[in-house]
């Protein structure tokens, strides 16, 4: 691998250096050889030779310079003060084939000096989410941490229940949060001008170009982030915890909790049982994501050229790019050009899913077979399963709704409206339901199912003869849905 350790040398009240503490007897849970060959691990012998042993925190090689990070917040729009890795280190940075900086995160590596109340562990069930959550999303082509692999130990880890310890590498383009800033603008405010000049260098070196530096990365910043969860909103995922601390820099996804995928369609859907206010429901990431960049901006205005009137600048652009890349990506969703047309039929649709409670990714994905009925027999199944479930009067507005639809695509090359569909409705997305499957037999210590969903999700686009009935099959339409907790 080619280091690229630069964390290490930036101010030492940024962060504390320590190594992992050992988990006891540490076993496969599964390796990502992709993310390997992408960090140029996979080249490595020492590194795929020992990497149980490095995810187990009892090897460490010579070129990891572990490190906790400080960092503070706020969480449910309170401010929560100094946070930090409490159970995670920094283990080494790296530039990837494409010469891109992609950090090694170990979580479940042991206390650090900012794990509060926590036991500086992770636990299986919650590893497992993660592993393959962060590899759902890139399959799906959303900017999300990914992972290169999980243990799982002999180590006991007490949650609401005694659990098996694990841990995961996390690889991610950059581990800065928005919450770095907020603990140097309350704990260390002469650092902030060294740490802005680190970001930029290092994340958004384009900006140098800028005669404003500075003002151009944070609209850098907000532009990715709108774009991120525009795409969580296109795909129906929902974070589950957006506070401060669990946005990245660079706009991608980061920190997996509750997360969930949207199933039955509910736009005030909370997946996060401890959301008592629904502040994290599904539709209200797009306000979340301006509240945290709201809230992060001010600080910057300690720097020189930085004033009230220019952060607001800044901040503009929200609004306008989440807008307009959800709209280009819900007309594509109907393989429909980006036009009023498309938009007014597109959101008729949002509302048909709704007053039905229909499934999001099935039913997307059924329009191919409504397209195209005779070329798409697993989507015509899609289709024949979701217009069973509606009454008559329901019915009837499918039935206008749809000759509507299909006469808007007439003008339009049906090839081309095909391959938008398939290439922007997956077939399959990692349901609450499929995880627990996977961890139920991994807690039993089979693996398999989490291997046969892990494969599954790497191809989410192309229907898979892996698949199996249970994949695609959403909860009743009236069902509880199963709680999700911040307890990992």
């Amino acid at each position: 691998m080619r280091y690229q350790n630069t964390y290490v040398n930036l101010d030492t009240r940024l962060y504390h250096k320590q190594p992992p503490t050992p988990l006891d007897n540490p076993r496969i849970g599964h390796f990502n050889m992709q993310v390997a060959q992408q960090l140029g691990w996979a080249d490595d012998e020492d590194l795929m030779a020992r990497w149980v042993e490095i995810l187990g925190g009892q090897y460490l090689p010579a070129d990891f310079k572990p490190l906790a990070m400080a960092y503070a917040g706020h969480q449910f729009g309170q401010w929560a003060g100094q946070l930090g890795d409490g159970r995670g280190l920094l283990m080494a940075q790296v530039l990837d084939n494409n010469d891109q900086p992609q950090d090694l995160h170990l979580k479940g590596a042991g206390l650090t000096p900012y794990s509060r109340m926590g036991d500086g562990r992770a636990v299986l069930r919650s590893t497992i989410r993660e592993y393959l959550c962060g590899h759902a999303l890139t399959q799906l082509g959303i900017a999300s941490s990914n992972a290169l692999g999980f243990v799982v130990s002999d180590t006991r880890v007490r949650r609401e229940r005694i659990e098996a310890g694990a841990a995961l590498m996390r690889v991610a383009d950059s581990h800065i949060r928005l919450g770095h800033v907020e603990w140097i603008a309350s704990f260390a405010p002469d650092v902030l001008s060294e740490f802005t000049d680190y970001m930029i260098d290092t994340y958004y070196p384009e900006c140098r170009q800028s005669e404003t530096p500075v003002l151009a990365f944070l609209t850098a910043v907000v532009e990715r982030t709108a774009r991120m969860i525009a795409d969580w909103q296109l795909i129906g995922f929902a974070h589950g915890v957006m506070n401060t601390d669990n946005l990245s820099i660079t706009g991608s996804t980061l920190d997996f909790g509750p997360f969930g995928f949207m199933e039955r369609f509910n736009p005030a859907w909370i997946n996060n049982h401890s959301d008592h206010t629904g502040r994290y429901a599904y539709q209200n990431q797009p306000a979340i994501g301006h509240w945290n960049l709201n809230t992060w901006l001010p600080h910057f205005m300690r720097l020189e050229g930085v004033t009230r009137e220019t952060l607001a600048d800044c901040l503009a652009p929200y609004e306008a790019t989440f807008m307009q890349h959800y709209q280009q990506g819900l007309c594509r969703k109907l393989g429909l050009p980006h036009a009023k047309e498309s938009l007014m039929l597109a959101f008729e649709w949002l509302t048909f899913l709704e007053d039905n409670l229909l499934d999001y990714t099935n039913s997307f994905r059924a329009l191919l077979a409504l397209v195209a009925p005779n070329d798409y027999p697993y989507e015509q199944q899609l289709l024949s399963t979701m217009t069973a479930e509606l009454t008559d009067e329901a019915n009837k507005v499918w039935q206008d709704w749809s000759a509507r639809y299909l006469a808007q695509l007439q003008p339009l090359s049906i090839e081309q409206a095909l391959n938008d569909m398939q290439a922007n409705n997956p077939a399959y997305i990692l349901r609450n339901s499929m995880a627990q499957r996977a961890i139920t037999a991994a807690e039993q210590g089979q693996f398999e199912e989490v291997n046969r969903v892990f494969e599954l999700l790497a191809n989410p686009y192309d229907v898979q003869a892996i698949a199996t009935d249970l994949d695609s099959a959403p909860p009743a339409p009236h069902a509880p849905q199963m709680p999700i907790s911040c307890s990992s």
